[in-house]
């Protein structure tokens, strides 16, 4: 990476995630709609699709159908039971299915505890949490990645608790332990999370960041843990069976060392092998999902007129020039994103400056996520 250059003029691979939605009447719709504001239609997502798909009301009570010609002809749908809880979830489940408890849907399903909605402020907090969770889930599905619910007994499948530490008790840790996600409620309020943010010296500090990076540690379980991919992720991240504990209170204690920018993602990646992981995963869903999203819209990242400096090649072990189009259109674009943020007075859109070694962390998980949807 040592010249200048223009990068090829090729088209971005079509979006796995499309988030260009509209209502029969043709007007545009968004991801968190139920009802389309110009004429009225009830909306729901369909996970199976990726689609928020305008409904008609359907042969039974309480059931819809889609309108229009997608999916299956007269398929029964029923709207997740939290539409009206304060989550607002305008998520779709098929109506019939087996199994499912209290008609909640996929994303739904993989709550074990709520927060305690006695509590005046923790109904706009759990609204909060679900819109982020609901877009990972979205993400995650489209990839073709495992998500099954653990709660309904599923052998290695995902949970997540959402927890307000107790005034006596000791402070409730966002974190993952066999499958099961614990996110800290208090991040879903952006004053106190901003403040943890500065505190810790953190460029970037979202729910949306939070539940991305917690779910690489599941997958780093499901996936990496035994698999054939755990060879080639100790070469790239590191041996993870050093000890966890003992090296993240060395990060807290020591900070991240001086060069850490020239193989880590972040600072806190530094701290340990799965942390790496963690961080790094959470990046590739940042990426994906954000350049899907100027692929729905028919954003041509190509046409944006800037010397260049691109990965080459030899940065990714095999040769990969899908990925090496997918990554340096993310550099392309991010730069751009961060001069318009600057221009609102705002921080950076992406604060964080890509490695070639975590170019080549990046192009790892990339090979296992194509691996799991193919």
């Amino acid at each position: 990476m040592a010249v200048l250059e223009e990068t090829p003029k090729t088209h971005v691979k079509p979006a796995a995630v499309r988030r260009v939605y509209k209502c029969q009447c043709g007007r545009p719709v968004f991801f968190r709609n139920s009802v389309c504001l110009a004429c009225n239609t009830p909306l729901g997502y369909e996970p199976a699709l990726g689609l928020i798909c305008p409904l008609a009301p359907g042969p039974e009570p309480e059931t819809w159908t889609i309108v229009g010609d997608v999916g299956e002809k007269g398929r029964l749908y029923r709207q997740c039971a939290n539409l009206t809880s304060p989550s607002t979830c305008n998520w779709l489940v098929r109506a019939g299915s087996e199994g499912v408890p209290r008609q909640l849907c996929i994303s739904c399903r993989l709550n074990r505890t709520i927060p305690d909605l006695s509590i005046a402020a923790n109904g706009e907090n759990w609204r909060r949490i679900e819109v982020a969770k609901r877009r990972l889930v979205s993400s995650l599905l489209a990839l073709g990645l495992p998500v099954k619910p653990q709660v309904e007994g599923e052998p290695g499948g995902l949970a997540f608790d959402f927890l307000s530490s107790l005034p006596a008790g000791p402070r409730v840790v966002t974190g993952h332990a066999w499958g099961v996600i614990t996110l800290n409620i208090e991040e879903a309020d952006d004053s106190t999370r901003e403040g943890i943010r500065e505190q810790l010296h953190e460029p970037y500090r979202t729910l949306l960041g939070h539940l991305r990076h917690e779910v690489g540690h599941y997958y780093w379980d499901r996936l990496v843990a035994g698999t054939k991919w755990l060879d080639g992720f100790r070469e790239l991240f590191g041996d993870e069976q050093q000890d966890y504990d003992k090296a993240l209170q060395l990060h807290y204690q020591q900070g991240p060392p001086p060069n850490w920018g020239e193989k880590y993602v972040s600072a806190y990646a530094s701290s340990h092998p799965w942390e790496d992981w963690a961080e790094t995963w959470a990046h590739y869903l940042h990426m994906s999902e954000t350049l899907d999203t100027a692929s729905s819209f028919n954003l041509d990242i190509e046409s944006v007129e800037m010397p260049f400096e691109g990965f080459k090649p030899e940065t990714l072990d095999p040769p990969d020039k899908d990925f090496l189009h997918f990554i340096n259109s993310w550099s392309r674009f991010t730069a751009v994103l961060n001069e318009l943020s600057l221009s609102m007075g705002l921080r950076d859109f992406y604060p964080f400056v890509l490695s070639r070694s975590s170019a080549a962390k990046l192009h790892f998980i990339h090979r296992l996520v194509e691996g799991q949807r193919s």
